[in-house]
């Protein structure tokens, strides 16, 4: 159970980093056509990570964070008005299913013990 929970905890803080990571990144191509190359090779560098420690599904969501902040530095600044309809149409948030996904990961880690010695199945813990 102690392997585990030490396991979470660098996952935690991961996933607090990337969601700091595209946040800033998410604001500067909503307000800027030029690409803070920086701030998205931070961003990538935490989705390589990812890579190493999450599961497919965090590390599927990440990605499509990353591609969805590339894009936007493709597309013309957002005015005030316009950001202010995306709040309406809750298209302004990029990291609804990232959020769900590390919470689902997450929350398996507690469902689960460590392989039994000796035994092929995992147990639940109570």
């Amino acid at each position: 159970m102690q392997l585990l929970a030490q396991d979470k905890v660098p996952r935690q803080e991961l996933y607090k980093e990337f969601i700091e990571a595209a946040t800033q990144c998410y604001a500067d191509a909503l307000q800027h056509e030029k690409p803070d190359i920086p701030g998205l090779v931070n961003l990538y560098g935490k989705i390589g990570r990812m890579r190493v420690l999450s599961s497919p599904k965090v590390l599927a969501s990440a990605e499509q964070i990353g591609q969805k902040i590339i894009n936007m530095y493709l597309e013309p600044n957002k005015t005030f008005f316009e950001l202010r309809e995306m709040v309406n149409k809750n298209a302004i948030d990029i990291l609804g299913n990232f959020g769900e996904a590390c919470r689902e990961e997450l929350r398996s880690l507690h469902m689960f013990q460590p392989w039994p010695i000796g035994r092929g199945h995992r147990k639940k813990v109570r």
